[in-house]
C-alpha cells in the first residue's frame, strides 16, 4: 500500500528536498507540496493524503493550527517540522493533533522512518516523552484535582487504562499491572479513544493530565520503567 504525503514549507529548496527524498521510496508517494498553511489545509482537502509534514512556522496560517484544522477535518495524520528544539513547540503541536515532531536537520532515514511510522497509526514520541512535555506545562497550574466529566464516559477498568498510559507504560506493561491480556489490553486501550475522541496514545497521555485524572509529580506503579527507557516510537 502506498503512503500518500503533503509536504509543506515555505522555504521550497526545504521542502523540495523533503518531497525528493520521500518521493524516490517505492512505498510513498507525494502528492502535493504547500508554501504556507492554508496551502496545505487546501491540498490534504483535495488530494486526502494520509501523512501531512509541516513546518511550524509558515506564513499566513501557521503549521500549529493547520495541523488542528487537519485533524479536526479528516484521517490524515501530521509529521510538524521546525527548526527549533523547544518543548513548547512540541507540546503545542501534539495538542494540535500532531503525531510526530521532527527538527529540520533528521536525517534521510529518520524522515522516511517517520513517515512510516505515522502512517500505519503510531506515534512518533513515546507516551513517556509527551508524560514529561504535559508535566512541565501543566505543573505551574497548581490546580485542585477535579476531573473532568469527559472521564463518565469511561469504566472503571478503561480508567485505570487511562492512568497507566499516562505513566508511560507499554501495552504489555499495562497488561501486567491489570493482571489480563494483551488482547485485553489493546481493547481497553480502543475504547479510551474511541470514547474520548482521541487519536493516539500520545493524545491520551494530554487527555489524562488536562482532565485532572493525573497530576505532575504524581508516583509511577508498580512496574513502570524508569523515565527515558521507552522507545522513540509507540503504537496507538
Amino acid at each position: 500500500m502506498t503512503i500518500r504525503v503533503v509536504v509543506a514549507d515555505d522555504q521550497e529548496l526545504v521542502r523540495s528536498g523533503f518531497a525528493m527524498i520521500l518521493d524516490v521510496q517505492p512505498d510513498i508517494e507525494v502528492v502535493a507540496e504547500a508554501g504556507d498553511g492554508a496551502e496545505a489545509v487546501e491540498a490534504v482537502r483535495r488530494h486526502r493524503p494520509d501523512v501531512a509534514l509541516l513546518d511550524i512556522r509558515m506564513p499566513r496560517v501557521d503549521g500549529i493550527e493547520a495541523c488542528r484544522t487537519i485533524s479536526a477535518a479528516g484521517d490524515c495524520r501530521t509529521v510538524m517540522l521546525t527548526t527549533f528544539d523547544s518543548d513548547e513547540y512540541v507540546y503545542e503541536a501534539l495538542h494540535a493533533g500532531a503525531s510526530g515532531f521532527l527538527l529540520k536537520d533528521v536525517r534521510r532515514d529518520d524522515l522516511v522512518h517517520a513517515v512510516r511510522v505515522v502512517a500505519r497509526g503510531d506515534s512518533l514520541l513515546a507516551p513517556s516523552v509527551a508524560r514529561r512535555l504535559v508535566e512541565q506545562y501543566t505543573r505551574p497550574a497548581a490546580r485542585p484535582r477535579r476531573p473532568d466529566a469527559r472521564l463518565d464516559a469511561l469504566t472503571g477498568r478503561e480508567r485505570e487504562t487511562l492512568l497507566l498510559l499516562a505513566r508511560g507504560l507499554s501495552n504489555a506493561e499495562i497488561a501486567a499491572e491489570l493482571v489480563v491480556s494483551d488482547h485485553t489490553v489493546k481493547t481497553h486501550v480502543g475504547n479510551v479513544l474511541a470514547k474520548l475522541g482521541l487519536r493516539d496514545r500520545i493524545q491520551a497521555v494530554i487527555c489524562a493530565y488536562e482532565t485532572g485524572l493525573v497530576a505532575a509529580g504524581d508516583p509511577p506503579p508498580g512496574g513502570a520503567r524508569p523515565p527515558g527507557a521507552s522507545p522513540a516510537s509507540a503504537s496507538g
